[in-house]
């Protein structure tokens, strides 16, 4: 068989993606039979693609032949060579983190597996058993652990093997690029001989110590709600971290607090131009300057000086801003069911809560603020004045203080009295003021008020619809915020919806204040032109309880 042709030019021009020209062991002959045809220069010659059959090539042994040239018009595009494309490879995937979940990770947030991104996760045994013995039940882990498990059924429906993972983007999750592990074989790992191995926890600490050990290149996260979990793992040297996809601000201190005090240049700053009408009896100004762009819709605003301003955001555009005044409710003329507002917050708080325009108010503030009380106060006004609401419901989430007490006996509403003290409390102020028709007509003032407000409990909220209701959702900072948006949706037309709490006493566990479903909603709701937040500051309950609350 005749040997093939030399080629016409020197393999050293092939250039690689990369830019570096390819080397050849071969030795050049010494003698051939035509000349070579001379060697164009490398900054001008195409990247060649190597052939399929060629991809594999190694350099060639002294001697021998050379294959013949390609045709350059039967070039195809270059294609990176799988020597260049394996250290890539390796990188990105070095740096995708792999996190092991815990349980109350899934049962806190059932959507919890499509919320890391580019990352992978781990899923061990032992917390597939313990949701299998959470899913019993009506309650909302009940059902969180239900959701997980069709979530995960949905992702293994299809799957032919669970060792390599599966994509989480499969069910139409785009933002969950990563892929789901699960534990297949049984994992032995080097814990410390004194703790207990037939414990959940322990089980699901020497699975990510066992990954550690797997995946040395890798970064190997435990992402648990159990602060002591997270406690033990960090005292074994394992990384661990809280569920932060939930939090709503990881600094309550940067939480929006609905009021602004302008700065003692304003006037000098934005008080150029300004445009000032009547409507409806209210004062409106137009003004310009460069603090405009930070304010937001129905935010109030202060200036204490030589031109003293009280006025409430209407409108922003750019550095544009409408300013409307405020009623005066720290003036008797303007009381309240016979309140009126002591400080420049509960001021604030009135304006929101007599607003028609405004749907949705939520007032956070600690004991002895008066929030509870100012809700009242224009609830009863506005129901049995004004007509504007036909009567006031009001809830609150039964977390106990201290021990739980047992069952509560009679209906509904006998069961929630005991958790309605605040509201009795507030009645008996709101009734003190009644004082033309004596005994008598303050019990039947009473009677009246009473046959007006109703209290309901959460756990009957699903699939109802209030239409013209005041509804006052009190200790709000214990619902999570799946749970707010339950009770938010089932306001209908002409309802009104105001949420107490203070986020400094959150009873619920796993709850904390930045994920709070009060904080949840003050951040979504903020810049809403139907909704309105006041974060009230001083207490006005009595000198012995303002004191209290700075000392103790």
């Amino acid at each position: 068989m005749p040997l093939p042709k030399l080629p016409s030019r020197p393999a050293a021009i092939l250039t690689f993606p990369s830019g570096e020209a390819a080397r050849s062991k071969t030795r050049p002959p010494a003698k051939t039979a035509a000349p070579a045809a001379p060697a164009a220069p490398v900054s001008t010659v195409k990247p060649l693609t190597v052939q399929p059959e060629l991809d594999g090539l190694k350099p060639q042994a002294a001697g021998a032949a050379a294959p013949a040239p390609a045709p350059v018009a039967a070039v195809r595009p270059a294609r990176p060579a799988a020597a260049a494309r394996k250290p890539k490879t390796r990188a990105e995937h070095a740096a995708r983190k792999l996190f092991v979940l815990d349980t109350n990770v899934l049962l806190h947030d059932p959507s919890s597996l499509f919320r890391f991104e580019e990352h992978d996760i781990f899923l061990p045994m032992m917390t597939l058993e313990e949701l299998d013995h959470q899913k019993k039940g009506m309650s909302e882990v009940a059902r969180n652990a239900r959701q997980v498990s069709r979530s995960l059924d949905a992702l293994v429906h299809d799957a032919q093997q669970l060792d390599d993972g599966l994509e989480l983007s499969a069910l139409g999750n785009k933002d969950a690029t990563g892929r789901l592990m699960f534990q297949t074989t049984a994992i032995h790992s080097t814990l410390p001989s004194d703790l207990p191995m037939g414990k959940a926890d322990n089980q699901i600490l020497g699975v990510v110590r066992a990954l550690q050990e797997k995946f040395p290149q890798r970064e190997v996260v435990l992402v648990s709600k159990d602060i002591n979990m997270r406690l033990k793992a960090r005292t074994l040297g394992m990384a661990a971290e809280d569920y932060y996809n939930d939090h709503v601000l990881e600094d309550t201190d940067l939480m929006y607090s609905g009021v602004m005090q302008l700065p003692e240049d304003f006037w000098n700053r934005h008080g150029k131009d300004v445009e000032s009408w009547q409507q409806g009896g209210t004062t409106f100004y137009r003004v310009h300057g460069p603090l405009c762009s930070q304010f937001m819709v129905n935010q109030f605003v202060y200036f204490e000086g030589q031109m003293p301003l009280y006025a409430q955001v209407r409108e922003v555009s750019g550095k544009t801003a409408v300013l409307a005044t405020l009623r005066d409710y720290t003036h008797g003329k303007n009381n309240v069911w016979g309140i009126t507002a002591r400080n420049r917050e509960q001021n604030f708080a009135l304006n929101l809560l007599m607003n028609p325009d405004c749907d949705f108010v939520s007032l956070l503030g600690q004991a002895g603020t008066g929030k509870t009380l100012l809700a009242l106060a224009a609830g009863i006004t506005q129901v049995l004045e004004t007509k504007r609401y036909t009567e006031i419901i009001m809830t609150r989430v039964t977390v106990p203080v201290g021990e739980d007490i047992g069952f509560l006996p009679g209906t509904e509403e006998e069961k929630m009295l005991p958790w309605m003290g605040a509201l009795e409390d507030n009645l008996d102020v709101l009734n003190m003021g009644d004082g033309d028709g004596g005994d008598w007509g303050r019990a039947a003032t009473m009677d009246l008020i009473r046959s007006r407000i109703k209290v309901k409990s959460l756990n009957f909220m699903r699939g109802r619809t209030f239409l013209n209701k005041y509804l006052i959702i009190d200790e709000a900072q214990n619902l999570t915020p799946k749970q707010m948006k339950t009770l938010v949706t089932r306001a209908g037309p002409g309802t009104k919806v105001v949420c107490l709490g203070n986020v400094a006493q959150i009873d619920t566990p796993y709850l904390t204040e930045g994920s709070s479903g009060l904080t949840f909603v003050v951040d979504r709701f903020k810049g809403w032109p139907h909704a309105g937040h006041v974060t009230l500051q001083r207490g006005e309950r009595s000198r012995l309880a303002d004191y209290a609350g700075d000392v103790l």
